[in-house]
């Protein structure tokens, strides 16, 4: 089955407006329904959140030795903050469970399809 990544994007600085403590409970728990229903459609592969661009490292080779600089990679205002990464039958089925993620997490996705290396 081929397999997706949906990513979730958020953008450095943006002002949204504070969550209450019952909107948090009510996001998290949108989030846990979800991920439940990802597992029982045995669709959920893997997932997880990222820390902050400023905490990411950049690794080159240069003349054969390794040098690290602070990343991210690419100097921009949104940055990759987590993933899910799907099971499913085609690109519908994957753009379905963005919306479902979108909803969950109120955040954009973006749906990167993962090339078939095993030739199957």
């Amino acid at each position: 089955m081929p397999q997706y990544m949906l990513s979730v994007h958020v953008v450095e600085g943006e002002q949204r407006p504070p969550m209450t403590e019952g909107e948090r409970e009510r996001q998290m728990k949108r989030i846990g329904e979800l991920e439940a229903d990802m597992r029982a459609s045995g669709t959920w592969r893997f997932s997880a959140r990222l820390h902050g661009p400023d905490t990411a490292t950049v690794v080159r080779k240069v003349d054969g030795r390794r040098v690290t600089s602070d990343g991210p990679f690419v100097e921009s205002k949104e940055h990759l903050g987590g993933f899910y990464i799907i099971d499913a039958a085609d690109l519908d089925e994957a753009l379905d469970w963005a919306a479902r993620t979108v909803d969950a997490v109120g955040m954009p996705i973006e749906v990167w399809p993962f090339l078939d290396t095993a030739g199957g």
